[in-house]
Order: C-alpha cells, then sequence, then structure tokens
C-alpha cells in the first residue's frame, strides 16, 4: 500500500519537494553557524587554556545525537594533537567514571544543558576539581551553571518540520568542536609529520610521507671516487646489495656530490676504452638532488619536471655545506609507497 502511495506521487512534485527541504536544512544551519561565529567572545579562548593546561585528556560526553557528535570531537581532537576520549554518560554511571581522572578536562555537550545522564559526570567532575567545559543553548542550565568555562550556542530553529528533531542544533555542535580543534591545533603549532604520525594508513598518511621516510641510506648508496676506472664503476652500480642497477654517484674524498653516472653516461660514452675512463671523465656533473625533508609527492613531481625527466635522484641536506648524499630515491620506490 505505501509503495503505491509513493507511486502516485508525480516524480517532478517529489523533486521539487525533496529540494526545497534540503535547501531549507541548509538555510538553517547556514544561519545558525552565521550566528554562532558572531557569538563567539572571550569564552573561547578560556576553554582553549583549560584543555591546553592540563596534562591528561579531554574527556568529550553527551547523551544521543549530542553524544554523536561528542564521539566525532573527541576522535578529531585526537587525530590533531589533543589526547581525547568519549565518555557515554550511562557507562559512566556503571563505573566508567574511573577513566576520568584529576589531570583530565570534561567538555560536555548538551543542546538543552539539562541533559539528566550527565548528572552523575558533573557531579563526579566537581568533587574532584576538574575542569569542566560545558556547551549548551540556555545560560541558566545546570550544566552551563556547574562549568568552569561555558560555550553558550546560539539559539536556533531546528530544521525538521516539528522542529524537535536534533539538526541544526547538532550542526553547531560539530562545527564548534572542529573550531576548538583547529585552534588547539594552532596553539600547540601541530605540525603535518605530527598528523602524519597519527594517520599512517590510507590516502592522508601516503599524501604526507616524506622523501626521508623512504629513501635508500648508508651502504645502500652506490658511490665511487672521481678517480675510479669504469670497470670498477660498471661493478658498483650493477652489484645486486645496492639494489640500484644503472646509478652511481661519484663523490670526492670529503663525501661530497660531484656527479652521477647513469646508463644514459654510459651510452654516450661507449667505445673500446670506456672500461680504462675514469668516473670522472663519464659523469654527468651538478646533478638533480632532492632534500630528505620534502613530500615524496613533490619530489615525484621534480623527477618529472623540464627534461631530462630522471628516475633516480641523490638525497641532499640542503642546510649541509659538505653536499654529502645522505640517501638515494628511485620513482619505483614512491610508486612502491602508494604514490603516482
Amino acid at each position: 500500500m505505501a509503495s503505491a502511495k509513493i507511486r502516485a506521487v508525480k516524480p517532478q512534485a517529489a523533486k521539487s519537494r525533496d529540494l526545497a527541504a534540503a535547501r531549507r536544512v541548509l538555510k538553517h544551519a547556514t544561519e545558525a553557524l552565521d550566528a554562532l561565529g558572531e557569538s563567539l567572545n572571550g569564552d573561547f579562548s578560556r576553554a582553549i587554556d583549560a584543555i591546553l593546561a592540563v596534562e591528561g585528556r579531554v574527556i568529550v560526553s553527551g547523551m544521543g545525537k549530542s553524544g554523536h557528535v561528542a564521539r566525532k570531537i573527541a576522535a578529531t581532537l585526537a587525530s590533531t594533537g589533543t589526547p581525547a576520549l568519549f565518555l557515554h554518560p550511562a557507562e559512566a554511571s556503571h563505573g566508567d567514571l574511573g577513566m576520568v581522572t584529576r589531570a583530565d578536562a570534561v567538555l560536555m555537550l548538551s543542546n538543552s544543558g539539562e541533559t539528566a545522564e550527565l548528572a552523575d559526570i558533573i557531579t563526579y567532575v566537581r568533587r574532584l576539581a576538574i575542569p569542566l567545559i560545558g556547551m549548551a543553548n540556555n545560560p541558566e542550565s545546570k550544566l552551563l551553571q556547574a562549568s568552569d568555562v561555558s560555550l553558550l550556542l546560539p539559539k536556533s530553529q531546528e530544521a525538521c518540520p516539528m522542529g524537535l528533531a536534533p539538526t541544526t542544533s547538532t550542526t553547531m555542535m560539530l562545527a564548534l568542536g572542529d573550531a576548538l580543534a583547529v585552534a588547539l591545533m594552532e596553539r600547540r603549532g601541530f605540525s603535518a609529520d605530527q598528523y602524519r604520525d597519527f594517520h599512517p594508513g590510507g590516502s592522508l598518511g601516503k599524501k604526507l610521507i616524506r622523501v626521508g621516510d623512504i629513501m635508500h641510506k648508508e651502504e645502500e648508496l652506490p658511490l665511487v671516487a672521481p678517480d675510479a676506472r669504469m670497470r670498477d664503476v660498471l661493478i658498483v652500480m650493477t652489484s645486486a646489495r645496492f639494489g640500484i642497477a644503472g646509478y652511481a654517484g661519484v663523490v670526492d674524498k670529503k663525501g661530497a656530490l660531484l656527479g652521477i653516472i647513469t646508463d644514459g653516461d654510459l651510452r654516450r660514452n661507449m667505445a673500446p676504452d670506456l672500461l680504462d675512463k675514469l668516473a670522472r671523465d663519464v659523469m654527468t656533473a651538478n646533478p638533480k638532488t632532492v632534500s630528505p625533508d620534502i613530500l615524496a609527492s613533490e619530489a615525484l613531481t621534480f623527477m618529472n619536471a623540464k627534461p631530462p625527466k630522471v628516475t633516480y635522484l641523490f638525497v641532499v641536506d640542503p642546510t649541509d655545506e659538505s653536499r654529502k648524499p645522505v640517501g638515494f630515491l628511485s620513482v619505483h620506490d614512491i610508486l612502491r609507497a602508494g604514490l603516482s
């Protein structure tokens, strides 16, 4: 019967209603976020100060839809340099309050600020003098009255037709949680390297891999002296222990990189006397190099830049005046790391 009713609705009318509902939701959210931005004051900075002052974690809690948002905020904080975990209010009342220590701060979400299930956590943190940051829309609510720092949400209209289902209010909570996380990142000076450490898997981790993470090092480097005979250089270039065929770096007595010898250099110098030539006579001087600190994706772009394109690069620390190679990178290393 329900299916018959759905089929009876004219497609164009249904589409119009769908779009109207979507635009109404987004309009409410946009207006609410604008109001939230305008309402921010010194309490936001005090919340940041309170979190930075603790040695432990941020315990984020909320019930119902606020709880789902709280769980996401905890995850965002943890992945951006602020240790955090989500505490379910009901489980807290049955033993999980033991997760909360005097070294922690508590961030509690409740649109009304009167959610009954939060009472046990509030009582516990007040008794132990644990910093409490409350997020709600009623300054007179039990939550905000008990909080050390109050993050007051503007009054807003929920987007559902009955004005009851948490929609606009949870959007504001989520956005304010993101704002806290980003402000904390900036205060801490949270770096891309630290972000990569927290995201070793997936595309985010791959994008943040640096040359120094995947380059060949030390005994793997195929290095020869400038006065080495090419018959000896060829042994180095084809030695299995380097794992790099057809490539060698030429370094002086101090270890500074003078040039490179590639299979292309061999072809250009192919003659009966090739094996008796010196490395300095065959090498290409002033080769392209990269820093160990740049992203592997940047190194790949550099390899594929204006001709001649290269498939191998020596890695040299630009701050080291000795220009000693510290590593060696091939395009295959980058591809194996999942970048292309």
